[in-house]
């Protein structure tokens, strides 16, 4: 596989750009407006938005990167794999209907219904763009190493590929076709991941006693792998990153835009639902897939460098597992499938920047509420030009860096800046203005400013000898800094907007009570 192209999984990643591609062509000619643009036009049900949500969610790092922890930890990747997945139950029984009924694009929308809406937009738009960034990042340099491995091209082709193809995606089909895009991906994903887990069991007589029982026997760790075996090493760590996991999701703007591509609350809660099972059921297929490559895989040298490393790191083990079970065709299905994954999350990320732009930036900021229909969705079509412009550099820029940290830092930005925000704003009297500037501000600062001085960049990536912050995530101080400093502000706040703030709370709640009720 490293010494050429696997034609099968060429060909089938034409087919899926080809279909998504026709996808995107139909879907322009249906968004001729900022709601078209933006929400679809609102008319998804809960089933397919739900699809869709997880679609976005389940990135490379959730198929290739949990099967990898486990293949190589055992239990500490399910660890990963159920901390993915907690932070559901927030948006389906917290936020879900609030945010349908008070928002309309962005979640920028319910942050700003009852503070002022200039600065509201100013400090979500900044929280949602570095969560995006980072996310891109992170996708970008997934998706040139995977193509350089398996489909025998080089990676700065693979990065600039994929940013041409998100940015088609998005500048022309908006939120419909990025949705479709959503949907086809997660059928695929959930059926090749699927057919892969129920193939692993077969080896086993569907008994997951045994699979355990070879596993244990097969792997360098031996019965180690059923416990903990220090992947995550302390506490604080462990703390910090299970916030992250618990509270970034209900802050990721490419996941709580899609909330607004249905027609009502009853479709958010029903969308969130769906997508809670389907993450739920797909983290348990990634367990059986990482503990049947522990097995197979040690009986296929040939999936293995002279070193006894996977071909293409130890990300590659789902790949090669299917390779190891079937062989070359479904071995390119999955390797298709995995990049199809990278580029549907990227397209979903590039739409969420282009709405915090277009939306929440020029049209609410920059022209004060004053622009055309025309003038923003002339802008929501440039900004992801520059988006794929920016994405594709920085990919070819941290070529061979590890950037797994990345991921973890934008569930912690999210975490720290986008969620705080966002609840507070939906629950609290005492929010202000004021008050969540601040604690927003600072929850950015704290989690970028810890992540650098970790040891992941201080250390690995700087090069230094120690780091100043001993803890490789940041989540348990950033967040206590933003709702620490969000109270003290809000509560010390005796301005005139602050009054303004807190009466309209009884406004805000009054709209979601009459949405609730025309939801039935």
């Amino acid at each position: 596989m490293s010494n050429g192209a696997n034609w099968s999984a060429i060909s089938m990643f034409v087919l899926f750009v080809g279909a998504t591609l026709v996808m995107t062509y139909i879907a322009a000619r249906r968004s001729r407006t900022t709601d078209e643009f933006y929400a679809a036009g609102s008319r998804f049900g809960g089933a397919a938005n739900g699809l869709a949500i997880s679609g976005d969610y389940m990135s490379a790092s959730t198929f290739l990167g949990i099967s990898a922890m486990v293949y190589a930890f055992g239990f500490d990747g399910i660890l990963y794999s159920i901390g993915g997945t907690v932070g559901w139950p927030i948006i389906l029984f917290l936020i879900a209907d609030r945010l349908r009924n008070l928002g309309r694009y962005t979640f920028a929308d319910v942050a700003s219904y009852r503070l002022d809406r200039v600065s509201m937009r100013g400090i979500s738009a900044a929280g949602s763009l570095a969560v995006i960034t980072l996310y891109l990042l992170t996708q970008m340099v997934g998706a040139g190493a995977l193509v350089e491995v398996l489909f025998g091209l080089p990676y700065e082709v693979a990065v600039t590929l994929v940013g041409i193809l998100m940015t088609l995606y998005v500048t022309f089909g908006g939120m419909l076709a990025t949705t479709w895009v959503q949907i086809v991906k997660a059928l695929l994903l959930l059926f090749g991941g699927t057919v892969l887990a129920l193939l692993v069991l077969a080896e086993f007589d569907f008994s997951l006693g045994k699979l355990l029982e070879a596993a244990t026997v097969t792997h360098a760790l031996g019965g180690a792998i059923v416990g903990p075996v220090g992947s995550i090493d302390d506490p604080i760590t462990a703390l910090s990153l299970g916030l992250a996991f618990l509270f970034g999701p209900a802050g990721l703007p490419h996941v709580l835009m899609r909330f607004f591509t249905v027609p009502d609350a009853h479709e958010a809660r029903r969308s969130a639902l769906y997508s809670t099972a389907i993450i739920g059921y797909f983290q348990i297929v990634v367990f059986f897939i990482g503990l049947g490559a522990i097995v197979i895989l040690a009986q296929h040298p040939e999936a293995k460098t002279a070193t006894g490393a996977l071909i293409g790191g130890g990300n590659m083990a789902s790949v090669h597992l299917a390779g190891a079970l079937v062989g070359d065709l479904f071995m390119g299905f999955i390797s298709a499938v995995a990049f199809a994954t990278i580029l549907a999350v990227v397209a979903g990320l590039t739409l969420a920047a282009s709405s915090a732009v277009s939306h929440d930036l020029y049209a609410h900021i920059i022209r004060h509420g004053r622009a055309t229909d025309k003038d923003i969705m002339r802008i929501a079509r440039i900004t992801p030009l520059f988006v794929g412009l920016i994405a594709i550099g920085l990919g070819i820029l941290f070529k061979g860096q590890n950037v797994a940290f990345l991921g973890l830092l934008a569930l912690s930005i999210a975490a720290s800046v986008n969620f705080p925000i966002l609840v507070l704003a939906m629950f609290w009297r005492g929010l202000t203005t004021r008050g969540a500037l601040w604690g927003g501000a600072v929850g950015l600062v704290v989690a970028i400013t810890l992540v650098v001085l970790s040891p992941a960049v201080w250390v690995v990536v700087l090069g230094n000898q120690s780091a100043p912050y001993p803890y490789d995530y940041p989540t348990l101080f950033s967040l206590a800094a933003a709702l620490l400093t969000t109270w003290i502000v809000s509560i010390t706040d005796r301005s005139a907007r602050g009054d303004t703030d807190r009466a309209g709370f009884d406004k805000q709640e009054e709209r979601a009570l009459l949405g609730k009720m025309a939801d039935g």
